[in-house]
């Protein structure tokens, strides 16, 4: 899993010269809606080393879940903040965690970093770095002194809590990282970090190997969605079965006739063999039926009106905290290779995950 490295100063002068553009808090969401968070906690991401965590621990930065405030709660170090909070007075340029990704590795399309709850004690600025490299190389990696970094965010400017994205040039987002290394000048407080990107999967050179299509580790996107007003779709992709109904996707209460549905692009098209769908936690708010269909491969996503659907498991009751499997005595239709797979669920409610198993078409 080697790479050659380019020298950190060439890269940073194409990452400089490209025009990084910063999107609106309201807006991040929508921007990244079909990538997904490289560094969340929940794929296995992992800190190797940080500068500083006296005020508040750096493992909170990859929290998938949003910010917290408890006013009025002292820890020995001081109030206690939903975030990585370092020492004033940094002798050092800057503060830093070094992160290894929660997938095989990926390539990074934007930033977001929160301050949520960060005023006055906020990082006035942030850069992100990356490098490719194997594992077997972390001790030097995680070292303060580890010259391999390469330039993914040059530095930007920070306010007191908000939400702050930036979108990568074309440009700077076709390299592949293992790595990453989040700067902030010269100390201070972030709530939450998240790079977003597409994973690089190491898929089965086997074709006839079986492995879940959909996962996100395998380089799966749920990239459409009708509600997820309780729990993003994101977490329908994520490795095992999560801790609680927070972890999930859920929609929102419907009245009358209602169907409520998710899109998800494969990491590969493939020949499904079995779909797994499961509620664990969903105990009072499972759906009470799923279908799912699937379509062929193709660079526009398909819409859910769309004519290109064909239903592989016809509507099928559903049951609380339980894992639901699908092969070959309810499975249909798919004798052909799909690039993408539509669950619907009837009339709402809560799913854990998807698990789209198959082989390579």
């Amino acid at each position: 899993m080697e790479a050659p490295i380019i020298a950190p100063e060439s890269v940073k002068q194409v990452v400089d010269n490209a025009a990084v553009k910063p999107v609106a808090a309201e807006s991040i969401d929508q921007t990244f809606n079909d990538s997904i968070d490289l560094v969340n906690s929940a794929l296995g991401s992992r800190i190797l080393s940080f500068s500083d965590e006296w005020f508040a621990a750096a493992e909170n930065l990859y929290n998938p879940k949003p910010p917290v405030r408890k006013p009025g709660v002292f820890t020995y170090a001081g109030a206690w903040y939903d975030g990585w909070e370092t020492r004033r007075h940094n002798t050092e340029p800057f503060d830093y965690v070094v992160f290894r990704l929660g997938v095989a590795s990926g390539k990074v399309r934007g930033v977001e970093i929160d301050t949520a709850f960060f005023n006055g004690n906020q990082a006035p600025e942030v850069a992100v770095e990356g490098c490719f490299a194997s594992d077997d190389k972390e001790d030097e990696i995680k070292s303060k002194d580890f010259k391999g970094w390469e330039t993914i965010l040059p530095k930007q400017e920070c306010g007191p809590s908000q939400r702050h994205g930036w979108l990568l040039p074309a440009a700077g987002s076709a390299k592949a990282y293992t790595h990453v290394r989040l700067q902030m000048f010269p100390d201070g407080g972030i709530a939450r970090f998240r790079l977003f990107g597409d994973v690089v999967p190491v898929l089965p050179q086997d074709t006839s190997a079986v492995f879940d299509l959909a996962a996100t580790v395998n380089g799966g996107v749920a990239v459409k969605c009708s509600d997820q007003h309780f729990g993003t779709k994101d977490n329908l992709l994520l490795p095992g079965r999560g801790v609680d109904m927070g972890d999930g996707w859920e929609t929102k209460r419907s009245r009358g006739e209602h169907v409520d549905w998710v899109i998800v692009k494969l990491g590969t098209p493939g020949v499904i063999e079995k779909v797994v769908i499961d509620t664990a936690h969903f105990r009072g708010n499972f759906p009470q039926k799923v279908q799912v269909f699937a379509a062929p491969a193709a660079d526009k996503v398909p819409e859910h009106e769309d004519k290109v659907w064909t239903e592989i498991v016809a509507p099928q009751k559903t049951g609380p905290d339980a894992e639901h499997e699908y092969g070959a005595g309810v499975l249909k239709d798919v004798g052909s290779a799909y690039g993408y797979v539509k669950m619907v669920i009837i009339p709402d409610g809560g799913v854990k995950r998807i698990r789209v198993f198959g082989r390579r078409g």
